[in-house]
């Protein structure tokens, strides 16, 4: 009985490795999905400042390119493609846009699912987001002939 069980185990697991395997595009004039860069590191950015890179792609294959879906993991970053096919040797961008409201550490993924040889790629974005610089003028300058305010 428990040799059995154990079978039965071993036969379910295997089955759920194999369906997650992403299978590639066997064509060979397929897309070719070319990304400038897979990962992109934000550094250390001030809150509320502007969160929007771009990251160029290019088909390098031999049939149009087009993306069935770019799908970020939050809601706080949100990407822009355009929703044209790509013809093969023509580059564009895909712009992301991190909301720097929240504060801290980030590590986010978008992932594109397009008709390409490889038809699931995932781009990173990492960064911190620390809060804003503030600025303080005095009011009581003591070299005046600087101070915003003698103006």
């Amino acid at each position: 009985m428990n040799r059995f069980i154990i079978i039965i185990a071993i036969l379910i697991f295997s089955i759920n490795i194999n369906a997650q395997e992403v299978k590639k595009n066997t064509n060979p004039n397929a897309a070719v999905l070319t990304l400038e860069k897979k990962k992109y590191d934000y550094g250390t950015i001030y809150q509320n400042s502007d969160g929007e890179i771009s990251i160029a792609y290019t088909n390098t294959g031999k049939e149009p390119l087009i993306f069935a879906r770019v799908k970020s993991s939050c809601g706080c970053t949100t990407p822009r493609w355009s929703r044209q096919p790509l013809m093969p040797g023509q580059s564009d961008t895909l712009k992301i846009i991190y909301d720097t409201k929240r504060l801290g550490s980030f590590s986010k993924s978008i992932t594109i699912s397009s008709n390409a040889s490889v038809p699931r790629m995932i781009i990173r974005i990492n960064g911190e987001v620390i809060p804003e610089a503030s600025v303080i003028i005095p009011e009581n300058n003591i070299d005046n002939e600087f101070s915003p305010k003698s103006k």
